[in-house]
């Protein structure tokens, strides 16, 4: 598929989505983040990340995602006024980052992916994201196993 195949987030869904509470998806999105990236993370990059707030905005979603990790994994948190650090895009740009089809650097110099807050936190979560092996955020492998495409019921 084309990376501009991917279809924008519908306006009347978005409306629906921007009007969630923001807690409680940053709780399954904390707790998404430490079953998949969770086990990825160095010990340095996890102690640079602790206590540090990052805030995930889907643009045209109209939704936010706050988390900290702390000790083992990501926490959700309220939001915060400033957080440490602040990551938004479109879903269709975090998508395409997320398969390794369009470059971060490209999408901040576009305007496409913006970044807020502390640089260097910033560089560490994009080196962080660049070093894990791309089928990591493959959908079907959270999937249990006898729920997997090929696999015999």
């Amino acid at each position: 598929m084309k990376p501009h195949a991917y279809p924008a987030i519908p306006a009347p869904l978005a409306k629906v989505l921007g009007r969630l509470p923001r807690y409680p998806g940053s709780l399954l999105f904390a707790a998404g983040l430490s079953r998949v990236l969770g086990p990825q993370l160095q010990g340095d990059v996890r102690a640079a990340l602790e206590g540090r707030s990052i805030s995930i905005g889907v643009l045209d979603a109209g939704l936010r995602f706050d988390v900290v990790w702390r000790g083992s994994r990501f926490v959700a948190v309220p939001p915060a006024a400033q957080p440490d650090l602040s990551i938004r895009a479109s879903a269709r740009d975090f998508l395409l980052l997320a398969q390794r089809r369009e470059d971060p650097d490209t999408l901040f110099f576009s305007r496409r992916l913006i970044m807020e807050g502390d640089t260097e936190l910033g560089l560490l979560v994009k080196n962080t994201i660049d070093a894990i092996d791309v089928a990591l955020f493959d959908p079907e492998r959270l999937l249990p196993a006898r729920w997997r495409r090929g696999s015999a019921m």
